[in-house]
């Protein structure tokens, strides 16, 4: 009777017995210690010209390896083509061997991805000597179980594909490549349980693909917002690979497509309103306060100071979110102070958080999308809570305005028409681009990075655009007389003005210094105690 697992004289079935040579048990100490060691020992792969081969790794590779070893949080950007997966293949291998009940899930945009990542483990497993190998009690396509106790699913990332395991470690490839959406609902839903234990390890792998989750994660390793461990490979670190392929390999493909995926720049779409140049600008920051509902707070309120609240609206089904923007407009640069988002709040419940925070605001002007459910909050919001200082407009062949009073002819809050939007599209790019405008806001960084040119508007290329829309609005709320009175402001004309000052001094006379100073003097103000949204909700 054979010994091999259903008839694979490669695999050893369970419950076989081995009896080791001395040598043998000296060898498998010290690959049990070193992953290294065994991995170039006993690790092979497919090669497309030499057939089955050993695995030899580069320098990076053996970094790479030891750091997912030795740390729980580890995040690797890394370029096309660097044996990624054959890398991390070999110490999954190394980590389900040498342990009793490791259990790993491999997560990935595809299950076929994640599924091919299983088939390089299962591959190199088949390759081991006999007396190196666990016994086997499934082995198939998505799953593979050790005699050790030890256990590999492979599937997609999805907040329910390890809902409810415990895990020894998780992998994420490819992570910049998961939709936006459920990149996010996978760190509020999943992401919270698997790293809160003392052992689970998370590794995440990806060439950057935009400013997402990918690239916050990053970039907060990099501000020590965090506590990943990163691993930055570049393409010149592969052996071989000189000027001159750099040179062959753009020629081939493009230069933004090779800045992308092998200097591992984080890039937006080419299409985006906000100029990709701008984007990579942007910095977020953490805020200073938030709270579980999706309130986030940049700046507390800061007493006589102007603040104006924008909303756009959803009906809580778990696509769209309900978002709202509160921006200080005492001065420019305009300065987005809080924002909120949430994809569960009912529209009968939105409006009090509007007119909580917009009383904690100095009473903020409140500018709400009416859209859909939209007017239904509006309307709770002033006839039910009687918060009166919203904004209310009107239309005419023109198309709509900001109106005051409360004629027959008036409604609360704004339509987004193509017109309104077109204008807020045009307004909002000139606005951040000339620095009028200051967002410090993730999720809003992370949504403009997202928002191209589709046909003949911009929308979302994937997931939302909520809080950009509150920013658009804004954005077309600034060119009306209104808002031009209330901040006595006309952005326009200081634009002009700007531009104009920059250039009659380019022209001063050489050795001429302009030294004078604005003659508007500092306004000293009181910052307001902190409090946070739950007490505001509460009182």
């Amino acid at each position: 009777m054979s010994d091999g697992y259903l008839g694979n004289k490669n695999l050893k079935k369970s419950d076989v017995k081995i009896d080791f040579t001395p040598e043998q048990v000296r060898e498998y100490i010290k690959c049990a210690k070193d992953p290294i060691h065994f991995i170039k020992s006993y690790v092979k792969i497919i090669n497309v010209d030499q057939g089955l081969i050993p695995f030899t790794m580069w320098e990076f590779q053996e970094e790479m390896v030891l750091t997912a070893v030795q740390e729980r949080f580890v995040v690797a950007k890394m370029p096309r083509q660097v044996g990624k997966t054959t890398t991390v293949a070999s110490m999954i291998l190394w980590q389900i061997l040498f342990n009793e009940n490791y259990n790993v899930a491999i997560l990935a945009n595809k299950e076929r991805q994640a599924r091919e990542i299983l088939s390089r483990i299962q591959l190199a497993y088949e390759h081991l000597p006999r007396w190196m190998q666990q016994g086997i009690v499934e082995w198939n396509k998505g799953n593979l179980e050790l005699e050790n106790g030890s256990k590999v699913l492979a599937s997609s990332t999805t907040s329910s594909a390890i809902r409810g395991g415990s895990f020894n470690l998780v992998y994420l490839d490819e992570f910049a490549f998961v939709p936006t959406n459920i990149q996010e609902e996978f760190f509020a839903s999943v992401y919270p349980t698997i790293s809160s234990g003392k052992t689970t390890k998370v590794l995440i792998t990806s060439t950057p693909n935009g400013l997402n989750m990918f690239y916050k994660l990053w970039v907060d390793s990099e501000e020590n917002r965090n506590s990943y461990k990163r691993v930055d490979v570049h393409w010149s670190d592969i052996p071989g690979r000189d000027e001159e392929w750099k040179a062959e390999t753009i020629k081939n493909t493009s230069e933004e497509q090779f800045r992308q995926e092998f200097e591992c720049e984080f890039l937006g779409s080419s299409n985006t309103l906000i100029s990709p140049n701008v984007l990579r600008r942007m910095v977020f920051r953490t805020p200073i306060d938030s709270s579980e509902e999706g309130l986030k707070i940049y700046s507390a309120p800061i007493q006589d100071r102007l603040y104006t609240l924008v909303a756009d609206t959803s009906r809580a089904k778990g696509l769209d979110y309900s978002a709202f923007a509160v921006i200080d407009v005492s001065e420019v640069p305009y300065k987005t102070v809080a924002t909120f988002r949430n994809n569960t709040v009912s529209s009968l419940i939105y409006p009090t958080v509007i007119e909580q925070t917009a009383k904690h605001y100095n009473r903020a002007l409140v500018l709400v999308e009416t859209n859909d459910v939209g007017q239904q909050v509006a309307d709770i919001l002033y006839h039910e809570l009687e918060y009166d200082n919203i904004i209310y407009t009107s239309s005419d062949g023109a198309g709509q305005y900001i109106s005051t009073g409360h004629g027959r002819t008036q409604s609360i809050g704004v339509k987004t028409s193509k017109q309104v939007k077109r204008i807020g599209c045009s307004v909002l790019k000139t606005l951040i681009e000339n620095n009028k405008l200051i967002i410090e806001d993730y999720n809003t960084i992370n949504e403009l990075s997202r928002f191209a040119l589709r046909g003949s508007s911009y929308e979302a290329e994937d997931g939302n655009d909520d809080l950009v829309m509150c920013h658009v609005l804004f954005a077309w709320m600034s060119t009306q007389d209104y808002f031009k009175e209330v901040t006595s402001g006309d952005i326009r004309l200081n634009l002009y003005n700007e531009q104009q000052k920059m250039l009659e001094e380019s022209m001063l006379p050489f050795g001429l210094i302009d030294d004078r100073r604005d003659p508007i003097q500092e306004i000293q103000v009181l910052e307001l105690e902190h409090v946070s949204f739950n007490d505001w909700m509460r009182s």
